[in-house]
């Protein structure tokens, strides 16, 4: 079958909801059940393309499968090529905007018309998109939430050990700042002076706060500190940026490529790491990874990590791959991670299969 050929044919949009191993306990919000849309592409020629979202919050998959359903009846008939169907999606948007719910819809189809471009070449993603089948570097991002010091230490353990990894990320955002300089002491006395650390506090701080609190934890060699304050407040992160040793990094709440863009003109980062169902998919992320790029700017990933490594492989400046299983217990084949590197399967697309079985336990009732 000729790759080229596909003509895009409808999709189905399944929500689910699953229970997480390890809450999330964040300073703006505590979450215990995690939503996914599951989404299967049908093409005309047969071939299915899949991709899921992670809308953080169950009650948006409402809005979001309709979307869904609305985007499919607009491109019934057109050929299967991914940057055409997100250029005619994102379109489509004029009137309403290009942020929010409607993005991360275009972004779902865009990475399924991907997966089935490169399942009809025969080919992973990553070698369709001109790169090879090799692992890609992660961190473990799977716990270290605001609990007690001994407790987010005691989990390091275990997170470091469930996949060797190097690199670990933990929150802060506690009451006190003390018991985040406890947590991290506590952390790094488990883990060990190689590990590389890095935190994250969720937009949980004002600029006030920020400004105090990340000069507290400048000097104990993190890797990074991730979004301090608010995502849209770009003048107060590049004044931590400039203030600070430590790399500021943000990037997840980007919608679209222009976000990274003006992001880095306004110098409000040291690093990026775009959300995949926000910054546009794949094809999203090729167009914002070349602005990075330019700039010299490392560039991470959030969530989303069958797709990350695909496109990891074809990033110029990629730095961490953000690891989380939270979609695992839908997958047949989940990827396999080893001595903290996530490795790609010599599989079509992006090597995604449901496991039904998993699906029907956890289907929602929307």
């Amino acid at each position: 079958m000729q790759f080229e050929s596909l003509t895009f044919k409808g999709l189905r949009a399944r929500p689910v909801v699953l229970e997480l191993k390890r809450p999330v306990v964040a300073r703006i919000a505590t979450i215990t059940d995690w939503p996914l849309v599951l989404i299967d592409l049908y093409t005309e020629e047969g071939i299915v393309g899949r991709s899921y979202l992670e809308p953080y919050v169950v009650k948006a998959m409402r809005y979001l499968v309709p979307a869904l359903n609305d985007l499919a009846e607009l491109l019934e008939g057109r050929k299967l090529a991914p940057v055409e169907l997100y250029d005619a999606a994102r379109k489509s948007l004029h009137f309403v905007g290009y942020q929010g719910l409607s993005t991360i819809a275009v972004s779902g189809l865009d990475m399924a018309a991907w997966d089935a471009l490169a399942k009809a070449a025969g080919m992973p993603l990553c070698v369709l998109l001109g790169g090879t089948v090799a692992p890609v570097k992660a961190y473990n991002s799977n716990g270290l939430w605001l609990k007690e010091p001994e407790a987010v230490a005691a989990e390091a353990v275990q997170l470091r050990d469930e996949g060797g990894f190097s690199g670990l990320k933990l929150r802060l955002g506690r009451e006190r700042a003390e018991d985040d300089l406890a947590t991290i002491a506590a952390v790094r006395g488990a883990v060990g002076a190689d590990m590389e650390l890095m935190v994250d506090f969720n937009q949980g701080l004002t600029l006030d706060e920020a400004l105090r609190r990340c000069h507290m934890i400048d000097d104990l060699g993190l890797a990074w500190i991730e979004e301090p304050i608010v995502y849209d407040n770009l003048d107060g992160c590049a004044r931590l940026a400039a203030d600070l040793k430590t790399p500021i990094q943000i990037g997840e709440n980007f919608y679209g490529p222009r976000d990274l863009h003006t992001a880095l003109q306004k110098k409000a980062c040291d690093l990026v790491m775009p959300d995949f169902m926000r910054i546009g998919g794949v094809t999203g992320w090729l167009k914002a990874e070349a602005i990075a790029g330019a700039a010299g700017i490392p560039m991470s990933t959030h969530l989303y990590p069958e797709v990350a490594a695909q496109v990891m492989r074809v990033t110029e400046t990629a730095h961490w791959l953000e690891w989380q299983d939270w979609a695992d217990p839908i997958l047949q084949k989940p990827y396999d991670i080893q001595n903290g590197l996530l490795h790609v399967p010599d599989r079509p697309g992006l090597g995604l299969e449901w496991n039904e079985e998993g699906v029907a336990a956890n289907l929602a009732n929307l």
